[in-house]
């Protein structure tokens, strides 16, 4: 089984919220998902990337959900995270705009929602460097983990062997452990650590079920 890691997922509506939680989970972030949403792929508006900051060391992925990721480019390559996913379902070509973030040092990667199926995108998932499984409601904590949405992972490898998978939406004690036995080795966990009177503990304790053998 390969090693896998948790990233806490970083939702906010303004600066000051956003400040608050990267106060709040500096102490023991690693990696961490940042999700920017600009309205055009949901109804909901949060931070802008140009807002979006991180203490040094963190190992940060954003995911962009916008339909016109082309809009962003130019903000992104300023910013520099190590990895931005976009969506399959976004208006703009993502190859072109993948080459662009690659030359400029960053991993690109597809959102794939429930409604898509892996070698529809084929072509896409040839060119990312990551495939995050989405699971969750965009622009909103506290979704719901689908376990049928799994069988996504060796389709997602047959195309890309070797593709960093990754999954966002309803992670908790209860099924992180079936989750990370299929293949994927980055958890994106929002409200699970969010809503815990103890973030850092909540933290650790996804961290420890990720290590064990059995699945369940």
């Amino acid at each position: 089984m390969a090693i896998s890691i948790v990233a806490p997922t970083i939702l906010t509506k303004n600066p000051t919220e956003y400040k608050e939680i990267i106060q709040k989970y500096h102490p023991f972030v690693k990696r961490a998902h940042i999700d920017i949403s600009d309205g055009t792929l949901s109804p909901e508006v949060t931070v802008s990337e140009t807002a979006t900051w991180w203490p040094k060391g963190w190992h940060v992925d954003i995911h962009m959900m916008t339909a016109n990721p082309a809009a962003h480019v130019d903000n992104l390559i300023k910013l520099h995270p190590n990895l931005v996913i976009f969506h399959a379902e976004a208006k703009d070509d993502l190859l072109p705009i993948f080459d662009t973030l690659k030359q400029n040092g960053m991993k690109v990667g597809v959102a794939i929602v429930k409604g898509v199926y892996p070698p529809s995108i084929k072509e896409i998932l040839e060119q990312a460097d990551h495939a995050l499984i989405f699971s969750g409601e965009l622009g909103k904590y506290g979704g719901t983990a689908d376990p049928l949405l799994l069988e996504k992972v060796p389709l997602i490898q047959e195309i890309h062997q070797g593709i960093e998978i990754g999954w966002d939406g309803g992670v908790n004690l209860e099924n992180i452990r079936q989750i990370v036995h299929a293949g994927v080795t980055v958890i994106n966990a929002g409200s699970v650590i969010a809503n815990a009177p103890d973030k850092a503990k909540m933290y650790a304790t996804l961290m420890a079920e990720t290590e064990k053998d059995d699945p369940i």
